[in-house]
């Protein structure tokens, strides 16, 4: 089973996959002005890259671990479509640190490999757990500006692979999606379940303040299995939201 595929061109369920000619995914920045828009096909190859990274460049499968210390960000959704594509177990914001959510509870380190953005290294430098392998990612329109010592620059180093997934053992629906366990298939079920108490749909374009709501099940997951499409804003200006979501032609907002 490729994750990759099951969530991004033929989501979770094995329904309908997205549209590979429209933005899947679509981030923006009410403060910095960025904006990144991928389709299906484009966020498929960043999380191919991504799992090379860690299959080809960390020597990582089935059974490791990675914790993801990131908010929600289109990065953040290559790391981790690119982490279950190399069968690697992810934990979400794994320490409660702040009170942010986390996937995957109970599991704390030590890990395999750790994601953090230099906008929340300073405040997190003492609670990033151990890992082998440590990335920090700028989540910006331009790189960090210093990467710290013992940190590798993500963007740098995950542009060195190509979008073709690396090689590797089959996965299977009952392998661990999180380090406690929670399988890929259970994953789904919970992402389903998510989408339908949202009442999202296939064709839906979901509008979601990241500053609310960084459990990747509500902007990532759920959106995808059920084929809708999702924008994400940063920095969202409540003022602006009525011509945002007639702009992006938004059906739901969360």
């Amino acid at each position: 089973m490729n994750l990759t595929d099951a969530l991004v061109r033929d989501p979770l369920t094995g329904g309908r996959a997205a549209e590979v000619d429209r933005p899947l995914l679509t981030y923006l920045d009410d403060a910095t002005g960025e904006r990144v828009d991928l389709t299906a096909t484009e966020l498929g190859s960043w999380a191919a890259r991504a799992a090379g990274l860690l299959r080809e460049g960390c020597g990582l499968g089935v059974g490791d671990r990675a914790a993801v210390l990131l908010p929600a960000h289109w990065q953040t959704a290559a790391v981790l479509l690119g982490a279950w594509s190399a069968g690697v177990a992810v934990s979400f914001q794994p320490r409660a640190t702040a009170g942010l959510p986390r996937l995957g509870p109970g599991a704390d380190g030590p890990f395999d490999a750790v994601f953090v953005s230099a906008e929340r290294l300073d405040d997190w430098l003492e609670d990033v757990p151990e890992a082998r392998h440590r990335y920090v990612l700028g989540l910006g329109a331009a790189p960090p500006r210093e990467v710290p010592l013992g940190y590798l620059d993500w963007f740098a180093e995950v542009g060195r692979h190509t979008d073709a997934l690396p090689a590797s053992a089959p996965l299977t629906s009952t392998d661990a999606a999180s380090p406690d366990g929670t399988s890929y298939r259970e994953w789904g079920s919970v992402a389903l379940a998510v989408a339908e108490r949202l009442d999202l749909r296939a064709g839906d374009r979901l509008l979601v303040d990241v500053a609310e709501h960084e459990q990747p099940v509500y902007w990532l997951l759920a959106p995808l299995a059920v084929g809708a499409s999702v924008v994400l804003c940063a920095n969202l200006d409540p003022a602006t939201l009525d011509a945002r979501v007639a702009a992006e032609h938004v059906t739901r907002v969360l």
